[in-house]
């Protein structure tokens, strides 16, 4: 597994990179702030994991990072997912370096 910060993660947006962003935080969280990608909660990975392409470059995300590191462990060691990123201190690491103006919760 590897990690990723706000900074890196932002450049390989603006460059279109192809990394896809993967956000495992409720619904709720969701609903509150977040910064696009795809929205799976972590309670759901399991059962939607077909939705992703294990080929695909991640950027995995969460509140904090935490969360996000368990994950990308599944997806690394139970699904053979060759590409993936934690971003370091979640959407909280994000808002820091990034886009303060994101509401917190």
């Amino acid at each position: 597994m590897n990690f990723i910060s706000a900074e890196e993660l932002n450049q390989k947006i603006t460059s279109n990179s192809g990394i896809k962003i993967l956000d495992v935080r409720d619904s709720y969280e969701y609903d509150i702030c977040e910064i696009g990608g795809i929205k799976i909660p972590m309670s759901e990975i399991t059962d939607r994991i077909s939705e992703l392409d294990p080929n695909d470059n991640f950027a995995v995300m969460c509140r904090s990072g935490k969360r996000a590191e368990a994950v990308a462990n599944l997806l690394e060691k139970e699904y053979q997912f060759t590409s993936v990123n934690v971003l370091i201190g979640g959407i909280l690491g994000w808002i820091e370096a990034i886009d303060n103006s994101l509401e917190t919760y």
